[in-house]
This record gives C-alpha cells, sequence and structure tokens, in this order.
C-alpha cells in the first residue's frame, strides 16, 4: 500500500507531507492513521525541536474521505480527528501548518489545533458540513477557541468560502504571505524557532494549550458521537452521494 503521508527530519525541523493527491488529501482512514503515526514518530524524535505539516500538492486538506463515509459509520473516523487534534495541542513542540492551497471542512481541524499557521494569499477555506446535513461537530473542538463567535457563526452556518486575510482577520492563521514568499516566510519562522529551548517549548505549550486540550477531553466523546450519528443518517448520506455523484 503507498504510503500517503512523509516523515522527513532535517536541521531541528520534523516536516510531515500529506501526499494523497488522488483525493485531495482527504481524511481517509489510512491517511488519518499514518498522519497519527508521524506525529507520534516526530514527537519521539529527539533532533527534531519544530513540526511542520503541509502538502505536497495543490490542497492542502480536502475534509472528510466522502467515499468512505458513505459507506459505513464514521465514529472511528471521528475518534481518530479528535485524536489528531490533541496529538498536536499536547505536543511539546511548536506545530507549524503551511498552507499553499484549499482548506476544506474537517481539514480545518488541523489548522485550528496548530501552534502557527502560515498561509499563500490565495488560499482559500470553507466549513462546508451544513451543505451536506452535517455540523463542523468534531472540529469545533479546535476551531471555536481560536474564531470570534461571529465569526464561527458565520462561516459554520453559510458554508461559504473565505479567503486567508479574513482567516487571519478572524484568528485561524497567524500569518499571510504572497504565494511565491511561502517557503521564505517559513525558514524565517523556523529560524527563530529554532533558537527555542525544548523544555521552554513544552512549559509555554502547556499554558497556551490548557484550556483547549481540557475541552477536547470534556468534550470530545459527545461530538464525536454526534458526528458519527449525522454522517450515518439518511440525510447526509443522500447529501454525500449527490455532492459525489456531481464530482465525478
Amino acid at each position: 500500500m503507498t504510503e500517503l503521508v512523509h516523515l522527513d527530519v532535517a536541521d531541528g525541523v520534523a516536516t510531515i507531507t500529506l501526499d494523497s493527491e488522488h483525493n485531495r488529501n482527504a481524511l481517509s482512514r489510512q491517511l488519518v492513521s499514518e498522519l497519527g503515526a508521524h506525529l507520534e514518530s516526530a514527537e519521539a524524535t529527539a533532533d527534531a525541536r519544530v513540526i511542520v505539516l503541509r502538502s505536497a500538492h495543490r490542497v492542502f486538506c480536502s475534509g472528510a474521505d466522502l467515499s468512505e463515509a458513505a459507506e459505513g459509520s464514521m465514529e472511528q473516523g471521528a475518534t481518530a480527528l479528535i485524536d489528531l487534534q490533541r496529538r498536536i495541542a499536547v505536543s511539546g513542540k511548536p506545530v507549524v501548518v503551511v498552507l499553499a492551497g484549499p482548506v476544506r471542512a474537517g481539514g480545518l481541524g488541523l489548522v485550528g489545533a496548530a501552534d502557527l499557521v502560515l498561509a499563500a494569499r490565495s488560499v482559500t477555506f470553507a466549513l462546508t458540513e451544513v451543505r451536506l446535513a452535517l455540523a463542523p461537530a468534531v472540529i469545533s473542538l479546535s476551531l471555536l477557541p481560536r474564531l470570534a463567535p461571529r465569526a464561527a457563526s458565520d462561516l459554520f452556518l453559510t458554508g461559504r468560502t473565505f479567503d486567508a486575510a479574513e482567516a487571519a482577520e478572524v484568528g485561524l492563521v497567524t500569518r499571510v504571505v504572497e504565494d511565491g514568499r511561502l517557503d521564505d516566510a517559513l525558514e524565517e519562522v523556523l529560524a527563530e524557532l529554532r533558537q527555542g529551548h525544548p523544555q521552554g517549548f513544552r512549559e509555554t505549550k502547556a499554558l497556551l494549550n490548557h484550556d483547549l486540550v481540557d475541552r477536547i477531553d470534556r468534550l470530545g466523546s459527545r461530538v464525536a458521537a454526534q458526528s458519527a450519528r449525522l454522517f450515518g443518517s439518511d440525510e447526509a448520506r443522500e447529501a454525500m452521494l449527490a455532492f459525489l455523484s456531481r464530482r465525478g
């Protein structure tokens, strides 16, 4: 089976790359499992002080794998995505997400859980769950603490597409850079982070993410059950099959 997520360690940085171009890095069982394993490996690698998460291709993540979702229960997938958000939040190392292309639905949970997010100006985002008879239940764990309440209501309920500048304005993105400068901007951030001490990172992240981790632990099982119920509903299955038919 071809690997969908890669891990490379060099110059104090563990780079995790999503590489599932055929479904635009949809959160399939395989991709989520490999991403979790690589996050665990990166955390355990003493030579890596920083973790970078990016895509090998234009799209960062297209959200849930609707082909899998239309086939049956998503409870395991919901729990796995909660675990990914928690892994990022509790990591003792700064996690930097680099966005060169679109992010949709469930992929925004990875963005919300990250410590720093760099986005090219052309990147677009959308929380499209309501249009598929779903709700952004699982990813609300990391998104609601980041977003202004009125912004969350707008973006969650309309499902509209918004750009990187708006994402930064509402607290989802740390820094917006011109498309051709994304790698340079990442190197600038990494140069700053390489000066940090592992204990300093670990203790500071514990302060920053205390409330987020507590929220995940308190609400995780409830939103996982809600997500599984919605994905298993006739309404959502019909909407997902219609979407897949239009896309195909």
